[in-house]
């Protein structure tokens, strides 16, 4: 069925008839000018009596899904923040390691011997060093930086380098590096290959999300990460023989955080989320924080894994 443009007054009567109350049509009206109902709509679903009656339950308030959408913004905000500290972390340890190892030069660096030998991969490893060499001719002449060494000294190392290229990028490479190099990295993060290699996509992924306002607190990932020793210790429970939470959900995610981030960034992250998460609690009145806890895969005790080593 063709979607049609609707006013604000017949949005507001469209969630009215839906059984949703509006205590402030001004408020409500300012709201789905500002940020779209499109957008505010897509929190509508923990307030709706059930998948197949899609209207609201009773006592559900415009400000409820607000303040969901609100929390949704904060919650974005924080991860991202925490995303590009780690980002930027990744990228320097990789160029670090490579720049150790093989030299400071592209001709050095972008070698193919450098990376995986095995002959079934030859066309990933190429196809990956030409995207990098596409990105630095491409955002090579936008940074400072890259212009400064390209223009003084004919190169440009590969700690300037990363500046210019994806995280996306990044994450691939660390794929194609040899054994060796994978696990000099992933031993810094105190961590393993297996465990990296899933993680940096999940990361790419969020951080996307985050950087184009997507729907964030109830996301689920393509990729599971494996079970590790905190989904015990939070006695998360399980269905099934499985645990529930902290599998391919923003638990999951907060997971690996845990393990990769400096451990200061991580205990502010996680504060800062649970004082959102509080913020919303004052203002949820049909539903429980325990509803929106459980989308997010968070575990109730989720605070303690702050204090887990």
């Amino acid at each position: 069925m063709e979607k049609i443009f609707k006013s604000l007054d017949e949005q507001v009567e469209i969630m009215r008839n839906k059984n949703l109350i509006i205590d402030d049509e001004y408020f409500v009206k300012d709201i789905l000018l500002r940020e779209n109902y499109f957008f505010i709509n897509g929190y509508r679903y923990l307030f709706m009596k059930s998948a197949d009656d899609r209207t609201f339950i009773d006592g559900a308030n415009f400000r409820e899904i607000y303040a969901l959408f609100y929390f949704d913004r904060q919650l974005r905000n924080i991860l991202f923040k925490n995303i590009l500290t780690l980002e930027n972390n990744i990228k320097s340890i990789i160029s670090y390691e490579l720049s150790r190892r093989y030299g400071f030069k592209e001709k050095n660096y972008l070698n193919p011997n450098n990376f995986t030998r095995d002959p079934k991969r030859s066309r990933q490893v190429n196809d990956l060093l030409k995207k990098v060499k596409r990105q630095i001719n491409v955002n090579g002449s936008q940074h400072t930086a890259t212009k400064h060494y390209q223009s003084n000294y004919g190169y440009i190392p590969l700690w300037i380098v990363v500046k210019v290229l994806s995280f996306g990028i990044v994450g691939e490479l660390y794929t194609i590096l040899k054994k060796e190099d994978q696990e000099s990295i992933a031993e810094i993060f105190n961590t393993d290959v297996e465990s990296m290699l899933i993680y940096l996509p999940i990361i790419a992924n969020y951080r996307n999300l985050c950087a184009h306002e997507d729907i964030c607190y109830e996301h689920r990932t393509q990729k599971e990460i494996p079970i590790t020793k905190y989904h015990d210790l939070l006695n998360i429970p399980k269905m099934n023989g499985e645990f529930i939470y902290g599998i391919n959900d923003l638990f999951a995610l907060i997971i690996i955080l845990k393990r990769v981030l400096r451990s200061d960034d991580f205990h502010i992250m996680l504060n800062e989320i649970s004082y959102e998460l509080d913020y919303l609690k004052g203002r949820l009145h049909s539903i429980s924080i325990g509803k929106v806890l459980d989308k997010m895969g968070f575990p109730k005790n989720y605070k303690d894994i702050v204090r887990m080593d």
